[in-house]
């Protein structure tokens, strides 16, 4: 009969990507085969988010479109990991007749016996429960969709925050720290195998702390040592929470040229009592504080950052207090969006969502709008500068032109000449958008 065949959809953060990379491995090692034919498939896992109502309701929408595949095959499989499967348990098996397994982050090692359990039409299984120790350290993930050149790297697992929005707690758990010689190992395999840049990937980062008998080896030092891996091979990291950020670490990405000067810095509200009503644990000022930092050992230094508009209670005032820090820090980028509740978070628990759905997304427009103003005049900047670009592939709008980033994780497009995915070029900007930089080989 041939191998069975396994399908995987992601949706969400790149932490999600990495966790498909692990399922992807372990089907593998249990005897299915991947495939990217979703009208082949034997089975579809459907990796998901639950960080905004949004990103769940595409989900559900996607679920009910499977009906079809399972009436022309009534032996189909759909899982639902990760997320929404944690967090939803019982409503996803009474809401949506077409799925048979739910699995949550940390029980992806148990796919291959949940998938012989519901073997039999009709049967169901899951396995939703949170571990205090699981980092799936051992387990070398299949790169699924890769370009070749970037992979993901799972530095840690869950998160002990509790910002009051965010169900992130609640859906992956506590946290904890990988094994710092299997993060190594796995960033020398990658850059054996031809990547030329990782991205180590942790709710928090800068929280990572690995102990081993006296020892303590944090997140600056694992950053130095894969750094040292080779002087081509390219680090980037996500994310980073304010209140965490060393200046260690700071001083540390200024001394490797290979370690990329950009950070993913959360504000989430330039509000103090926004901030402290989202137990986000520092103020505007300590914000501002780590910025100077930042700017002090690395001027040229990209920074982006994550706001959330329309949280409850946020007044006016507290809304022109992001505006203006977002002025003052002058990001380069930013991920916007509008305050989504959700349901067992502190937030939920405590307090209202009173801000009306209209005026959020009028206070989100002014904060895109001048995003777009910040993002266009840093771009400007850079014009007549030149950048040593990683290539990454072909521009969307024609083959004759290829894409890559800078150290400053900003796009650049360029024309192809003979250059090749996968190297490195240099570049002079001539022209840019808001969201790209356009250049010419050097």
């Amino acid at each position: 009969m041939g191998m069975k065949k396994v399908y995987i959809e992601t949706y969400g953060c790149q932490m999600n990507q990495a966790d498909s990379e692990i399922v992807g491995s372990i089907v593998q090692s249990s005897g299915y085969k991947l495939t990217d034919d979703i009208s082949k498939a034997d089975v579809i896992f459907v990796n998901t988010c639950s960080i905004r109502d949004n990103a769940e309701q595409r989900v559900h929408n996607r679920l009910g479109e499977f009906e079809a595949l399972k009436k022309k095959n009534p032996n189909l499989k759909v899982g639902v990991l990760g997320c929404m499967a944690e967090r939803l348990k019982e409503v996803l098996f009474e809401e949506n007749k077409v799925v048979d397994i739910l699995i949550g982050p940390d029980s992806y090692r148990d796919i291959p016996r949940l998938l012989d359990e519901v073997s039999n039409v009709g049967q169901k299984a899951a396995n939703v429960i949170l571990s205090e120790d699981e980092t799936y350290s051992e387990i070398k993930p299949v790169r699924i969709g890769t370009n070749g050149v970037s992979a993901f790297i799972s530095i840690m697992r869950g998160c002990e925050n509790f910002c009051s929005y965010c169900v992130v707690p609640f859906t992956r758990g506590k946290e904890r720290s990988r094994d710092y010689k299997t993060i190594i190992a796995e960033a020398k395999d990658l850059f054996d195998e031809g990547y030329r840049e990782v991205t180590l990937l942790g709710q928090n980062v800068n929280s990572y702390s690995w102990k081993e008998d006296t020892k303590t080896t944090n997140f600056a030092q694992l950053m130095e040592m894969v750094a040292q891996i080779s002087p081509l091979l390219r680090i980037r990291f996500s994310t980073s929470h304010p209140k965490d950020i060393s200046e260690q670490l700071i001083k540390t990405i200024a001394s490797y040229p290979n370690i990329c000067k950009y950070i993913h810095l959360p504000l989430q509200s330039g509000s103090n009592v926004m901030l402290k009503k989202m137990n986000r644990h520092y103020t505007r000022e300590d914000y501002a504080s780590k910025i100077e930092m930042i700017r002090k050992y690395i001027p040229d230094c990209s920074i982006s950052t994550d706001i959330i508009t329309g949280f409850s209670g946020e007044t006016l005032q507290d809304h022109k207090d992001t505006l203006s820090m977002m002025q003052w820090v002058g990001y380069d980028y930013a991920f916007m969006f509008n305050y989504s509740e959700r349901s067992n978070t502190i937030a939920a628990k405590k307090y209202q969502d009173d801000i009306p759905y209209e005026e959020k997304t009028r206070r989100l427009n002014e904060i895109i709008d001048l995003q777009r103003e910040l993002s266009h005049n840093s771009n400007r900047k850079d014009i007549g500068k030149e950048f040593e670009i990683l290539v990454e592939g072909y521009s969307k709008r024609s083959n004759d032109k290829l894409f890559g980033r800078n150290s400053q994780n900003k796009v650049v497009v360029f024309d192809k000449q003979d250059s090749k995915i996968g190297e490195y070029v240099k570049v002079r900007i001539s022209d840019c958008t808001s969201a790209t930089l356009i250049g010419e080989k050097l």
